[in-house]
């Protein structure tokens, strides 16, 4: 009987180092992650362990340049670390694309000064980041935040100011942060000019600032243990020596940030995408019905082709974007697409296989019903799909008349 059970992903990478990182990936996810993650998920409880086993491992530095302490791997094979984590829990592979992210204004925009002075602990000292855009009232719509920062006010809470005249105070709230008031440092965005885009400044704050605090964790349908919070800067003293870029250009350096971003949850939501499509094959190989393994009725092979068929597009779609990324080329579109197309695929296949499992696909016993719930998220993470369908329409059909 041929085997109707899921293989290994083939895996296209450039070099031999990289395949010899994908054997390391998969055995730490084999060994410490996928075994944990059902019982972690339920009761919430965030690995911050299994994080610091990634930074001492150089996986959360991986697209960052090696002078810093970074891995100085292209983003195709970033991206496939991201998918493979993603599988095996999406709680570290998101957790790993975020804070990515919160590291990618001071790596591109920061002074040599600031680079080498932070970078190092950021990327491979066993610090974990967190980046801060949206607000309550501000989230698709980012350029109408409210967070400011205004130069040489207040103190640093014992009477003298963090950074004399030149030091910042951040006031405001910032919404939906994924590791809010548990991270160790804050990408954050805050108006330090007139409304608008023009108006924003990146600032890198220490998440120990005194004046900073983490509202209760958000109750999530999935990704129980990644704690998503809104925080509150109350008078948070930062020195100027913290401001990342120009003045006024933090929102061109967020959107910089978003476009790489985007790429990483299309990667988490492929490797969400093919758990699922990798359990639906295992269930429907064993599982007998009128004397057979239900794998070989057509209606439900064609299902399983199918669920292929867009894991293996949307993995080609990102690893599109990336290899232009890495050729220096513009990519913005493209991650877009990626963003888009992935994530409506992760809900489409992780439904499929909860359909595919029967009602064993509906209780807590199998994790297709958590799949399921974790891709959701992703359709809205990092831009809505319908916020990427508008990035393409004006890509291709131009911007829109007023």
């Amino acid at each position: 009987m041929p085997d109707h059970g899921p293989q290994p992903v083939e895996r296209q990478l450039p070099t031999e180092e990289a395949r010899d990182l994908m054997v390391l990936v998969r055995e730490l996810c084999r060994r410490e992650i996928k075994p944990r993650a059902a019982e972690e998920e339920d009761t919430g409880a965030f690995p911050r362990d299994v994080f610091t086993q990634l930074s001492e491992s150089g996986l959360l530095a991986l697209p960052y340049a090696e002078e810093h302490g970074g891995g100085g791997q292209p983003y195709e094979v970033y991206l496939q670390v991201l998918e493979e984590l993603a599988a095996a829990r999406l709680t570290v592979g998101l957790g790993v694309s975020v804070h990515s992210l919160a590291c990618h204004a001071l790596a591109g925009y920061g002074t040599k000064e600031q680079q080498a002075e932070h970078l190092p602990a950021m990327l491979s000292g066993g610090l974990l980041g967190a980046y801060c855009l949206s607000e309550p009232s501000s989230g698709s719509d980012a350029a109408s935040l409210r967070t400011r920062a205004v130069r040489g006010a207040g103190d640093g809470g014992d009477g003298d100011s963090a950074d004399g005249d030149d030091g910042w105070t951040i006031s405001g709230t910032k919404a939906w942060i994924t590791h809010g008031g548990i991270a160790d440092f804050y990408t954050v965005l805050a108006r330090t000019g007139g409304e608008g885009p023009r108006g924003i400044s990146a600032f890198l704050v220490p998440g120990d600032a005194r004046g900073l605090s983490a509202a209760p964790p958000e109750r999530k349908m999935g990704m129980k243990g990644s704690p998503t919070a809104q925080l509150h800067f109350d008078g948070v003293r930062v020195p100027d020596a913290r401001r990342v870029g120009e003045e006024g250009q933090g929102f061109a350096i967020a959107l910089s940030a978003l476009d790489s971003g985007r790429l990483g949850i299309a990667a988490c939501a492929i490797g969400v995408a093919q758990a699922a499509l990798d359990e639906a094959l295992a269930y429907t190989a064993g599982r007998q019905q009128f004397g057979r393994p239900i794998a070989d009725f057509q209606g439900l092979r064609f299902m399983l082709a199918d669920m292929a068929t867009k894991v293996e597009a949307g993995r080609a779609l990102y690893l599109t974007a990336a290899r232009l990324r890495d050729a220096g080329r513009p990519f913005s579109k493209q991650a877009a697409m990626a963003k888009l197309f992935c994530t409506d695929t992760a809900m489409g296949v992780t439904t499929d296989a909860v359909q595919l499992l029967g009602g064993y696909g509906y209780t807590l016993d199998f994790p297709a019903e958590r799949y399921m719930r974790e891709a959701k998220v992703l359709q809205i993470v990092e831009g809505t799909n319908q916020i990427q369908r508008m990035v393409i329409a004006r890509h291709i059909a131009g911007p829109e008349s007023r």
